[in-house]
């Protein structure tokens, strides 16, 4: 499937005028839709029961797709970016996903939530225990059930053997919740940005992608995978070199390529990554393959002619 973005009606002014206006606007519908969501979390937490928690989460969802929404707006307004997005199977909103994806530059997650908004619910990360006591942010991932969670590292495990296992009860634990509304957990399986100099450093053996991170991936499917439904696996391409925020906001990217594939979750992919190596070497064995194939489609992406997503 194949659909374009419009082009931005304020073409005629520069790129940096319109660069402003478009951040203006994102700051603008931030603190807009802060608002009434920092009300709503307050009240979730002053009222502890699970039918009114419920009630508040509904409508803290609506808030986030709502601002969500206005920031895809604000690109048709200003950016004037041409869109290609080819997704390989009809999604559903009502489904649970694990989404996983090349990350490349802080645009990506404003370009998952473009392609993916209204698709497939709202995108959720997992996010260390400590960032709840972030000013502000903490507080709004735990109003939108963001899961917080505890991983323990081997050289900890290793001082003290009896808290082997704790990080995947404590996260199942995390996201019983999810169990009542559809979730969709978002996981850069590169684990940073990629930059030419991280991939010399690395020794990547794939073109265009940083070596993959099998823990985290393995950890979200051992805590949740009997709730997911699908992986979908995400290659985000910029034909034209990947740039800052400030570039997207100007419309300077041009155009943007992303193919979206869905993936069965099977039995095998379900284990104790951490204790078990069989597993272990299993499943880093699928996900380098994984990654192998997604480095050619960003390879085929990135070849297309110029203009193929209008």
């Amino acid at each position: 499937m194949m659909k374009a973005g419009l082009s931005s009606i304020f073409s005629f002014f520069p790129g940096p005028v319109r660069g402003a206006f478009s951040v203006c606007l994102y700051a603008a519908n931030t603190v807009f839709w802060a608002i009434p969501l920092f009300i709503t979390a307050f009240l979730k937490l002053l009222i502890p029961t699970n039918r009114w928690r419920r009630l508040c989460g509904r409508a803290l969802g609506i808030f986030a797709d709502l601002w969500v929404a206005c920031n895809n707006f604000n690109q048709r307004l200003f950016s004037g970016i041409r869109w290609d997005v080819r997704i390989t199977k009809a999604l559903e909103r009502g489904q649970w996903y694990l989404v996983m994806a090349n990350h490349q530059c802080w645009a990506d997650i404003l370009v998952l939530q473009r392609v993916l908004h209204r698709q497939i619910p709202a995108l959720k990360f997992f996010l260390k225990k400590e960032l709840f006591w972030v000013p502000l942010l903490g507080f709004a991932w735990w109003a939108l059930d963001f899961p917080f969670v505890k991983r323990y590292s081997k050289s900890y495990l290793e001082k003290y053997p009896h808290l082997r296992g704790k990080d995947i009860e404590i996260t199942k634990k995390a996201c019983e919740k999810f169990k009542n509304f559809p979730v969709s957990i978002m996981n850069f399986v590169e684990g940073t940005r990629f930059t030419r100099e991280k991939h010399r450093t690395q020794g990547s053996p794939y073109g265009n992608l940083l070596k993959s991170r099998a823990g985290g991936v393995a950890f979200v499917l051992a805590a949740m995978g009997e709730h997911l439904h699908q992986i979908l696996d995400v290659t985000i391409a910029y034909p034209k070199g990947v740039k800052n925020f400030w570039a997207f906001a100007c419309g300077h990217l041009e155009e943007i390529r992303v193919h979206v594939r869905s993936l069965p979750i099977t039995p095998e992919l379900i284990g104790n990554y951490d204790e078990d190596v069989e597993f272990r070497t299993r499943f880093q064995k699928w996900l380098n393959g994984l990654w192998e194939e997604k480095d050619r489609c960003l390879n085929r992406l990135l070849s297309l002619p110029e203009g193929s997503g209008k």
